[in-house]
């Protein structure tokens, strides 16, 4: 029988190597340029990429989940070396804590809440996916156009792209 573990860590594990065949092609001189006044730094977004998977270990390891009262990481890594190694230390956290998960853990309630104020509360499963592979699938999003914005060829992740062939 399938466990829902498996099926998670399957999907998190293609994802990832998707947003790290992306962070491989940032170049580490561009990380304090920002497409636009309101936007992050591209240093700011890899690193952001990089923290997420660190989240996966602190929601399945608590009941309710403060964004507040994490620690915020403002701070943009000085290179992608650092990023990448950031990025597979996260990786790996967030796996060995998944992967230790039951399904009726996974199916226990998680509830989000920013300073105090209840966001949402869904099965752990439906948080990781959405706090974890959906967000980062996100910022993957972002940081595939500041590429473009830099004339950075594109790898294929989900086909092909207009730099590289599937």
């Amino acid at each position: 029988m399938i466990r829902f573990v498996d099926v998670l860590l399957a999907e998190f594990d293609r994802e990832s190597a998707l947003t790290r065949r992306l962070l491989v092609r940032v170049p580490t001189d561009r990380l304090v340029w920002r497409p636009h006044d309101r936007s992050r730094t591209l240093g700011h977004l890899v690193t952001h990429l990089a923290d997420l998977p660190a989240w996966g270990a602190a929601l399945v390891e608590r009941a309710e989940y403060d964004l507040d009262e994490r620690a915020l990481i403002d701070r943009s890594e000085s290179s992608i070396e650092a990023v990448l190694s950031l990025f597979d230390a996260n990786i790996g956290l967030a796996r060995r804590a998944v992967s230790a998960r039951t399904d009726a853990e996974l199916l226990a309630p998680l509830t989000l809440r920013r300073g105090g104020k209840e966001i949402f509360t869904v099965p752990r499963l439906i948080a990781l996916r959405t706090m974890l592979l959906q967000h980062a699938t996100h910022h993957r999003g972002q940081l595939s156009v500041y590429l473009r914005l830099l004339d950075v060829p594109l790898p294929p992740m989900y086909g092909p792209t207009a730099d590289e062939p599937f």
